[in-house]
């Protein structure tokens, strides 16, 4: 049995009623509380009514899909989303991770990978709010508000820009791979196209640094990865 420190609370929405046995039983068994429903509809209400820490979302379901839910949650929610797919097709997967999603999952899926996902999932949100406002400069990145301003006035960030810097962000002072942001934010299989990096990070430094050609906080560490130099408080 595996166990986790805090009895963490997982959304499970899928209309495979096997399926969604398998996986509550495995979640109970490896310590947290879940909450299930078959619909689309009824994970929508869940997520509002019950706050979970994290979602374990099917595509296909009977009312609406997977994407929608999504689409529709992240309005206002940023709970984490792990999804599971019988498809290979690599545009509704970007779609979703586009949308905000965390991971992809084939079903039926490894119960032993999903735990570990499950787990980086709310490690990462666990860390990301025990941390406290990142500055740097003129810039502050308020992690829980998901705020980021310079010199006191808001800037606007695409969902990608925002995810990179929120990973540079939630890990100030280390550098971190191509490897890691391209399969954080792009996904698994994007991993060999770090051209979106040097894009994205010339945006936000265009948009954050006061030398974009020059930068102070948002590194590059040549061949390996990048890295936000925050100030010290």
């Amino acid at each position: 049995m595996i166990a986790t420190l805090t009895k963490s609370r997982v959304l499970l929405v899928d209309d495979d009623d096997s399926i969604r046995k398998v996986l509550r039983f495995s979640l109970e068994m490896a310590g947290y509380e879940v909450i299930d429903t078959s619909t689309a509809a009824g994970g929508l209400m869940e997520l509002a009514h019950q706050g979970p820490d994290a979602i374990i979302l099917d595509v296909s379901l009977p009312d609406f899909s997977g994407i929608e839910f999504l689409e529709r949650a992240r309005e206002w929610s940023t709970v984490p989303v792990m999804m599971l797919t019988v498809s290979t097709d690599d545009e509704r997967k970007i779609s979703a991770l586009d949308l905000g999603a965390d991971h992809f999952l084939t079903k039926p899926p490894s119960i032993g990978e999903l735990l570990a996902r499950l787990r980086v999932m709310l490690r990462r949100t666990k860390r990301e709010k025990e941390l406290p406002t990142v500055r740097f400069g003129p810039v502050e990145f308020d992690l829980e508000r998901h705020l980021v301003t310079k010199a006191g006035l808001p800037i606007k960030l695409s969902a990608k820009e925002h995810a990179f810097l929120r990973l540079l962000a939630s890990n100030p002072g280390k550098v971190i791979t191509h490897t890691q942001i391209l399969r954080e934010i792009w996904g698994p299989g994007s991993v060999a196209h770090t051209p979106y990096l040097h894009v994205y990070m010339s945006k936000l430094r265009t948009k954050l640094e006061e030398v974009p050609s020059a930068p102070k906080h948002l590194l590059t560490e040549p061949g390996v990865g990048f890295m936000l130099l925050a100030d010290e408080d």
